[in-house]
């Protein structure tokens, strides 16, 4: 039975500024050694206008950082072929006609695709709001088909260079994104262990570690190598985590907490256990390392909302700039990509944000463009810098981020040639609203009705994992090896339920959520997991005594006489 969930548009808290990332100053610096070298270098060969082709190159530095070095590798080389690939059709399509309107169209659709493939395979931050910056800016700008091997040549290159640059710091530390999720996952198991799981707020707390725990698992199981013993040891970390969430009243906050400390820098990873007790911990590890991987075309079907609303929204975004008579529609269809979230209540957070940021950023561009303008070698400077602030700050909130990128698009600009400041941030403020408003509009208009139908599998995923866990735990004696990957089956249910209702949650249109069900279903999967936790502690600790007391039984008849 169908009902009209009310649509709640909050304002508390879309604005306030979070924590910085622990590794806030990696893509920060990354981008602007991505950017100078070749900026730098047409700026010597007084070949500027090219800049929009390298930097399109260049901001590919911007992805992969939470993500291990050998699947960093094959992400960042996927992300700069779309980049390219998509800097390509934008450019023949610029070549082969100049009607704004086809133009829109042409966007439109990319941005669509973008946003479905970037979702669909978990890109990361900052997703497919630079693809699709870069494409649409591309459109507009005066093209020849005998121009575009070139220009795409250039992006290609520094796409090589930027992915060098994300590359370099595996040489000096292979591990630190292992690291860093391995003690994310430690911190937040040690705050939902210190309540004890009945104190006030735990159940939030409890979602919290557990998107640690699963964020772990996937920096871990990233890649199908074979795991060195570095590798090993971070796995038997996060499966204390794991425990401690499925158990937290007998978990230590304490230890878990110095665990994480002792993750910093590149020094030894502490030993959570002797490696016999913690080797049945890892067959679930082990199982889910031989399973196949799901094709990326899986996860597309429950995105056609998302990519109906981007299509739709940037389409009508750019025909209204347009019909205003601003010359850069492409920053109202940007505008537009850039709010679509997971539901409608968190494309809200993000449109008031952008135009916030954007605001704020034509007001940092009217105090900045006059140094800009003294000398090209100060507008690259001025870029370098936005580059910057913009990848430093974003971490907090994203308007503040918005703050940097906003001026930094507007002298991107200027690389061909300079332009009345004024006009700039006439045209930038009018195509900020009317690509917040009208993306907006498209996604009030385009319903999500597949949400309540992904938290009904969702559910019936976690109440099958359960049934077979409680199954094995029946049974007298399970072994390890059955029983440690249903384990971790649950766990992966439990996580993807609570990212499903949450995001069914902000949607509106639909039909009533099950919460209560929800709820129920969550508390009987974690009280399994805690007997599976139990089960598989005490069958450790059997088996380790047993062990050592066959070790001790043949030492002594060596020894004898």
């Amino acid at each position: 039975m169908s009902s009209a969930t009310p649509l709640r548009l909050p304002l508390a808290g879309v604005l306030r500024l979070g924590r910085p990332s622990d590794i806030w100053f990696k893509p920060a610096l990354s981008v602007v050694a991505a950017v100078a070298p070749p900026n730098l270098t047409l700026l010597a060969l007084g070949r500027l206008d090219l800049a929009m082709y390298t930097m399109a190159g260049s901001l590919c530095a911007l992805y992969g950082h939470n993500r291990p070095y050998a699947a960093r590798a094959r992400a960042l080389a996927l992300v700069v072929l779309g980049m390219v690939g998509g800097l390509a059709v934008a450019l023949v399509a610029a070549s082969l006609t100049t009607d704004a309107v086809a133009l829109v169209t042409v966007g439109a659709l990319m941005a669509a695709v973008q946003k479905a493939l970037c979702d669909a395979g978990r890109v990361g931050p900052p997703g497919n709001v630079v693809l699709t910056f870069v494409s649409s800016a591309s459109l507009f700008a005066p093209q020849t088909l005998g121009q575009v091997p070139g220009h795409v040549g250039l992006a290609l290159a520094a796409g090589g260079w930027a992915w060098l640059v994300g590359m370099a710091p595996g040489l000096v530390r292979p591990h630190g994104p292992e690291r860093r999720a391995t003690a994310h996952a430690l911190r937040a198991a040690a705050a939902y262990a210190a309540t004890r799981g009945t104190a006030d707020g735990h159940a939030r707390t409890r979602a919290t570690a557990a998107a640690a725990v699963q964020a772990a698992w996937q920096s871990l199981l990233a890649t199908a190598a074979r795991p060195d013993r570095a590798r090993r040891a971070l796995e038997r970390l996060v499966v204390r985590a794991e425990v401690a969430l499925a158990a937290p009243a007998d978990a230590d906050p304490d230890r878990l907490r110095a665990w994480a400390r002792d993750l910093r820098g590149t020094g030894r990873i502490p030993r959570a256990d002797h490696p016999e007790e913690a080797a049945d911990e890892l067959l679930g590890v082990d199982a889910e390392l031989a399973a196949p991987r799901p094709p990326l075309w899986r996860g597309l079907g429950p995105l056609t909302p998302v990519a109906a609303r981007t299509a739709l929204g940037c389409a009508l975004a750019g025909y209204a700039s347009l019909a205003l008579g601003v010359g850069r529609p492409y920053w109202a269809l940007v505008t537009a990509a850039s709010l679509y979230q997971a539901n409608v209540t968190l494309t809200w957070g993000r449109g008031v944000q952008r135009v916030v940021g954007n605001l704020v950023g034509v007001l940092v561009f009217a105090a900045v463009v006059p140094l800009a303008h003294l000398h090209p070698a100060a507008l690259v400077l001025c870029c370098l810098a936005l580059n910057f602030g913009a990848e430093a700050l974003i971490g907090r909130n994203y308007w503040l981020g918005s703050v940097c990128v906003t001026p930094m698009a507007l002298l991107i600009t200027e690389f061909a040639r300079t332009q009345d400041s004024g006009r700039l941030i006439t045209e930038r403020i009018a195509d900020t609203l009317v690509g917040a408003l009208v993306g907006f509009a498209a996604a009030v208009a385009v319903t999500n009705r597949r949400a309540g139908d992904r938290v009904e599998h969702a559910l019936t995923a976690v109440e099958r994992a359960r049934e077979h866990a409680a199954r094995l735990l029946a049974e007298p004696r399970p072994a390890p090896r059955t029983l440690e990957p249903a384990r971790r089956a649950l766990v992966a249910a439990l996580a993807e339920l609570r990212a499903t209702a949450d995001a069914a949650s902000g949607e509106w249109w639909q039909r009533a959520l099950p919460q209560e069900r929800v709820v129920l279903v969550e508390q009987a999967g974690h009280r399994t997991l805690a007997a599976t936790v139990r089960r598989t502690e005490l069958q450790s600790r059997a088996g380790t005594k047993a062990t050592k007391t066959a070790q001790s039984t043949t030492t002594t008849e060596d020894v004898r006489p």
